[in-house]
């Protein structure tokens, strides 16, 4: 396994404590690939979190969303309705961590033929919004106008 070291970056970003932070924790913690799951991107500033969960109901599944991770939570009960010969789906307990970036929500949550989808959507807010600032209480567009006006 590869090792990263960040001390480098340290010296020259600031404010990318949680990026750092994110990698290390990828980097120690050994991934579970169940359930398996689908991140898409649906827009600029929509997502979507696809999990195929089969055997479960959505009684069974539970959403949790806090600051900047979405937690989703599944588990079974094990009154199984009948005796199974042979058991292939499934159904144990299981816990997946998403973290998400800044001004990214939950806005929804579905259950269809056994995939939970869940929308995400990215609001910024309007004072983090780009917008261009006046020199000395002149605005960019009369800037340009008077340069216009002296090349004429």
């Amino acid at each position: 396994m590869r090792t990263y070291d960040f001390s480098p970056l340290w010296r020259s970003t600031i404010g990318f404590d949680r990026l750092f932070d994110l990698a290390e924790l990828a980097k120690r913690e050994g991934e579970d690939n169940y359930p398996p799951y689908n991140i898409e991107r649906l827009a600029e500033d929509r997502y979507q979190i696809s999990l195929a969960v089969a055997g479960f109901a959505p009684d069974d599944i539970s959403i949790t969303a806090e600051q900047n991770v979405v937690t989703i939570e599944g588990s079974k009960s094990d009154n199984a309705e009948g005796d199974f010969l042979y058991r292939g789906i499934s159904t144990r307990h299981f816990k997946r961590q998403f973290s998400l970036a800044d001004y990214v929500q939950v806005k929804g949550a579905g259950f269809d033929n056994g995939l939970l989808k869940i929308e995400l959507v990215r609001e910024i807010p309007e004072a983090m919004k780009p917008r261009r600032i006046a020199i000395n209480g002149v605005s960019a567009d009369s800037v340009q106008k008077q340069l216009e006006a002296k090349a004429a």
